[in-house]
């Protein structure tokens, strides 16, 4: 029983394969050649979670082989954590194992970093977390200068603040995210940087107004906005909205309407459907709207967003699942031809692949060819 290798060596070999296969899978839409944006071999997480392992006093880290998943392996580090996490990792286990309140049928750990320097950590328990644990965890957090969240059953207590601020450059501009505990961010800050590069290249001199569809947090709405005269964004949950709206405060964006909506229900008030209060305020008869920018979901477009996509120009799409991006691609390509596409490295030493692709509406005499 092993865990994966994490040996930069062989990064570029497996890299190269998953290219491969990305190019090979696609090549009946004719893939253009897409470029390739790799990860750092090393400490590129900024996010890491662990089972806690108990044996007498001991408290370690772990993780499972899916192939024997009731055997716990213990680490003492982990290479493809961020460096704050790295250096946090061995401080932290030293901690618990000097307080019986921390460590007493604690369950699990989880890591969130950023690229600017800052962690949480969020400590999952198996009992309720009571006045002492409190008193330790507030000792604990300051020790280590982070912000720390202790969770049970029904139970959430914050040392500190749930949130984190992440802060990097793009294209010479500083943009800085609220990323909060327990919702979804990227795991691969620097190949993230990439990929909102590579969206702001292929979106650059198009122009028009911007539909972008799951904006999360804002993580490609911040660095878009400029490119276009009016974005209108979506989302569905609630702790993602309220995040991008105090992105869109700190990188002072004054051009996106946020509209806490599925993919399903903008789809349908686009067509023309039935009327939703949450978009009383917003006049959609107003966009002039010449793109459409999605990052699903591992599930990717659903049949009536696929549908919403045939109406646009230009369609920017971002997916963590290759499955169903070419599912997507292969009800669009009567309509819509691949003009640009890269690779993103999210996930090195693995299987999966993140992948983007500029789809344009073909012309009328492409249209009758591919026919």
């Amino acid at each position: 029983m092993s865990l994966p290798s994490f040996n930069p060596a062989d990064y570029p070999a497996q890299l190269a394969e998953k290219v491969v296969r990305y190019k090979r899978d696609f090549a009946a839409f004719d893939l253009p050649e897409p470029a390739v944006f790799e990860s750092t071999p090393l400490n590129y997480r900024l996010r890491a979670e662990f089972r806690m392992w108990h044996e007498g006093d001991r408290v370690d880290y772990a993780m499972f082989d899916p192939a024997d998943p009731k055997r716990a392996i213990t680490l003492e580090d982990f290479p493809p954590a961020a460096a704050p996490i790295a250096a946090a990792m061995p401080r932290l286990r030293a901690g618990l194992m000097a307080s019986e309140a921390l460590k007493r049928k604690l369950f699990q750990v989880d890591f969130l970093a950023t690229l600017s320097g800052e962690l949480m950590i969020t400590l999952i328990y198996h009992r309720p977390l009571d006045d002492a644990w409190q008193a330790a965890a507030a000792t604990l957090a300051a020790d280590l200068g982070v912000q720390l969240i202790g969770r049970s059953r029904k139970q959430k207590i914050v040392i500190g603040r749930d949130w984190l601020l992440e802060e990097f450059e793009l294209n010479g501009r500083r943009l800085r995210y609220k990323q909060i505990e327990n919702s979804f961010s990227q795991p691969n800050g620097g190949v993230n940087r990439k990929m909102l590069g590579w969206a702001c290249s292929q979106a650059a001199g198009i122009g028009g107004d911007l539909l972008e569809l799951y904006c999360g947090n804002g993580n490609f709405t911040m660095a878009l906005a400029p490119q276009f005269g009016r974005v209108l964004a979506t989302e569905v949950s609630k702790p993602s909205v309220a995040a991008a709206e105090f992105s869109l405060e700190a990188n002072a964006i004054d051009n996106v309407t946020m509209v806490r909506m599925s993919s399903d229900e903008i789809s349908d008030a686009l067509a023309g459907g039935r009327e939703y209060s949450r978009m009383r305020d917003v006049d959609l008869a107003g966009y002039a709207f010449t793109t459409l920018f999605v990052d699903p979901p591992r599930s990717g477009l659903d049949p009536r967003t696929v549908e919403l996509a045939r109406g646009f120009d230009n369609i920017l799409y971002i997916s963590c699942n290759p499955l169903t991006l070419q599912e997507n691609v292969a009800a669009l390509f009567d309509t819509h031809r691949i003009a640009a596409a890269a690779a993103f490295d999210q996930f090195p030493y693995t299987h999966h692949l993140e992948c983007g692709l500029l789809l344009q509406k073909r012309t009328a005499n492409a249209t009758q060819e591919s026919a």
